[in-house]
């Protein structure tokens, strides 16, 4: 049987990615340009400064990623593109290509979804993990809870209702004086706070039981802080760190294993860039291997946004016969399970 080969592209966000996948789990490449550098200064991403660096860095990342996969445009079976959802001038700088590359070479083009590119991120590393199985998606932009039914096959159990998990790391990082990005700096300092230290909330959505809610618990972070500033008391940035995430890591937790209880799942993953976070992975562990449930996660490099996610998912899209037209557009709000 012939090989099939994916090109991935992502450009949802801040990073600039390509990607060679052969056979839907082997990464060939995995080129990846961030921009962090850039959006540190503002605090957080800029739209039109994302947009512009992914326009002057894709050729060079696509060019790398086929060098470092030993082939060239004509081996490619298909190209794979991340359209939705994310910063739609960043999106667009990824389809374009994508398209120009699939038209010049005669290539089918498959639009992926960027969720469905993190769960599909936990195929690289575990050959033996097959559907069904729950994920929890955890990123700046995206806290989910889905059923993975099949390939391509998704039940969005529960969703944030207002900040993702990722969102509220970030704007408390910069509460406490931490800076951007908030997740890995808040979980490097947490490791030297006391989590017990603060009790903040956990919040339930209440006609919801999947649901997810991160701004009450940001808003008490900050009233905590405004507390202390007003009273005088020294602010210990390690134990309100530690707390915090404490307060986090405990409702993602209590979610997913509630979802494992009632729909009787095997086989439990963790996806997106909160995922790489260490108090998560360690709480997930011990959580599933209480219940005799098996646990699966990427490493950090396949948690972050990355084009690998993208081919993989992009590759079991193909083989299900999805095809997109040169009408393929940026969707901004695209939904899970949506074409």
């Amino acid at each position: 049987m012939e090989d099939i080969l994916i090109l991935g592209i992502e450009s949802s966000c801040d990073e600039t990615a390509a990607s060679v996948v052969k056979n839907g789990r082997v990464v060939l490449s995995n080129v990846i340009s961030s921009q962090i550098d850039l959006h540190t200064v503002y605090g957080g991403v800029v739209p039109e400064i994302a947009s512009r660096q992914h326009i002057a860095r894709i050729n060079q990342v696509i060019t790398q990623a086929l060098s470092e996969a030993g082939v060239t445009l004509d081996d490619i079976t298909a190209v794979a593109v991340t359209y939705g959802p994310g910063l739609v001038g960043a999106l667009l700088v990824g389809v374009a290509e994508a398209k120009a590359i699939a038209f010049a070479t005669g290539k089918p083009l498959v639009g992926v979804h960027h969720i469905e590119g993190h769960i599909s991120a936990n195929y690289i590393e575990n050959e033996q993990l097959e559907p069904p199985f729950a994920c929890l998606v955890v990123s700046g932009g995206h806290t989910h809870l889905v059923r993975v039914a099949d390939y391509g096959k998704y039940e969005i159990l529960g969703r944030t209702r207002d900040d993702a998990a990722g969102e509220a790391f970030d704007k408390v990082a910069r509460a406490i004086g931490l800076g951007y990005p908030g997740g890995p700096k808040i979980d490097r300092v947490s490791k030297e706070g006391n989590p017990d230290a603060i009790t903040f909330p956990r919040a339930k959505v209440a006609e919801s039981e999947y649901d997810f809610s991160f701004s009450g618990l940001k808003s008490a972070v900050l009233n905590y802080l405004n507390s202390c500033e007003m009273k005088g008391i020294p602010v210990v940035t390690e134990d309100v760190a530690a707390s915090f995430q404490k307060a986090v890591v405990d409702v993602l937790v209590e979610h997913s294993m509630h979802a494992i209880d009632e729909y009787g799942f095997e086989k439990f993953a963790i996806a997106g860039g909160v995922a790489s976070n260490s108090a998560l992975r360690a709480a997930f562990e011990e959580a599933c291997a209480k219940k005799g449930v098996k646990f699966y996660h990427p490493s950090p490099i396949f948690c972050t946004d990355n084009a690998a996610m993208i081919a993989v998912a992009g590759y079991y899209e193909y083989i299900a016969g999805t095809r997109s037209g040169y009408d393929l557009n940026a969707v901004p709000n695209l939904k899970l399970g949506e074409r």
